[in-house]
């Protein structure tokens, strides 16, 4: 419990112990490497206190980037005995790091914006050296992670939320044939019941080998990889990333008509992954069209994307008044619901953040409510990687960077 001393301190001591120097993992251990949105976050919590190591977290993650645009999801700087699956698993060469093969959700081109604007005048050379790395990855989810203007995703890891119930129907399609024997290490530092189960772990890894047999060739893996998903989380995310580019590339004087197009075609996907029949956004399979009937905090994203609705309002409402602390990963009323284990119940702060912001932003008081209860679950549960969503106890990693960041840039806040 968060009782003691100043908080504000105790959170930037969890930041800058997973400082690396140049870039920060997510925590110790369980997470040695830097992740792609994780890494965005952390950006924005050293801007709180730091304004030159938030663009030098920023660089160093685009120092991954690929000939082709992508920024991986995981960057291998340095060796670690801790992780699995590593580099040579992956075979994630094409960048001048080693790295995965997929990406994940575009956080950094909208904290970039938050971090410029904090003072425009000292961001001002390091957001024109990283704006044309950010519009190569933009492309880059235009190119080869569009579908009917919705974003997919080809690997739960890719969507950030990696065992989330929204692929459960396409996983269990999947026969990980030839799959060879391994051994995890998560399961080693964190309690099994709160991690993805073996059963998705096998599909996992066997995504990842088709990747690496095809060398991550994206025009090949659109007709072999069996994943492709529509994705609501990367889709308000990658939405959103696009709005910020636009009003970076504004007031440094690009030219973003290409990015004005880019964003409608996002905002007429949004019906793509509405869910009429059950009145929410949803994921979709975009080889079958069907969609996943699961109801997540990935679904409540759409303010934060900048587009409102009034079903959705009244879904967030419905949840706010049965959850005392956010909104649970997974729809509570499903049978899928579990309130302790990763993707599938748990509240992410990270989440509750994106959420309330984008709520704050357009004006509705839930936001506030949310950030509240973010506060009061933080203050129970302290910097958990994730909390049950009924009692607030901390679950999965400790010491967690996001969340750390989470109460500096939002839930701390008055």
């Amino acid at each position: 419990m968060l009782l003691k001393g100043d908080i504000d301190q105790q959170a930037r001591d969890i930041i800058m112990a997973n400082d690396q120097g140049s870039y920060t993992i997510p925590t110790k251990g369980l997470y040695p490497h830097q992740w792609n949105w994780d890494s965005a976050m952390a950006a924005l919590g050293f801007a709180e206190f730091d304004l030159p190591r938030a663009w030098l977290e920023l660089e160093t993650l685009f120092s991954g980037q690929w000939p082709n645009g992508m920024v991986p999801h995981i960057i291998f700087h340095k060796p670690s005995e801790d992780y699995f699956p590593g580099p040579d698993v992956w075979g994630g060469n094409l960048g001048s790091i080693q790295s995965s093969g997929i990406s994940q959700p575009p956080l950094a081109s909208t904290m970039a914006r938050f971090i410029y604007e904090r003072d425009p005048v000292l961001g001002e050379q390091r957001i024109k050296e990283l704006y044309p790395k950010m519009l190569a990855w933009h492309k880059w989810f235009v190119s080869h992670r569009s579908y009917e203007g919705a974003i997919i995703s080809t690997h739960p890891w890719e969507s950030g939320r990696d065992n989330a119930p929204d692929w459960d129907a396409l996983m269990q399609s999947i026969d990980p044939v030839g799959l060879k024997p391994y051994t995890r290490k998560d399961t080693s530092m964190v309690d099994s019941s709160m991690r993805p189960g073996k059963f998705d772990y096998d599909r996992y890894l066997y995504l990842v080998s088709i990747g690496k047999k095809n060398a991550w060739d994206e025009y090949k893996l659109k007709e072999l990889n069996p994943f492709r998903m529509a994705d609501p989380g990367l889709t308000f995310m990658a939405l959103r990333a696009a709005r910020d580019l636009q009003y970076i590339g504004d007031h440094i004087e690009y030219d973003t008509s290409d990015l004005a197009k880019d964003i409608q075609s996002m905002e007429d996907g949004l019906t793509y992954i509405w869910n009429e029949d059950e009145g929410y956004f949803d994921a979709r399979d975009t080889r079958t069209q069907e969609f996943s009937g699961s109801l997540t905090n990935a679904s409540f994203l759409n303010w934060y994307a900048g587009h409102h609705s009034a079903e959705m309002l009244l879904k967030l409402r419905n949840q706010l008044s049965s959850i005392p602390f956010g909104i649970a990963s997974h729809d509570p009323g499903s049978s899928k619901f579990d309130r302790g284990r990763y993707w599938r119940g748990p509240t992410w702060a990270i989440v509750n953040f994106l959420i309330g912001k984008g709520l704050e932003e357009m004006g509705h008081p839930e936001g506030v409510e949310l950030r509240r209860r973010t506060r009061e679950m933080m203050l129970k549960g302290g910097f958990s990687e994730y909390f049950d969503p009924i009692t607030g106890e901390p679950k999965g990693g400790q010491s967690f960077t996001w969340t750390a960041v989470v109460w500096l840039v939002w839930a701390g806040k008055d």
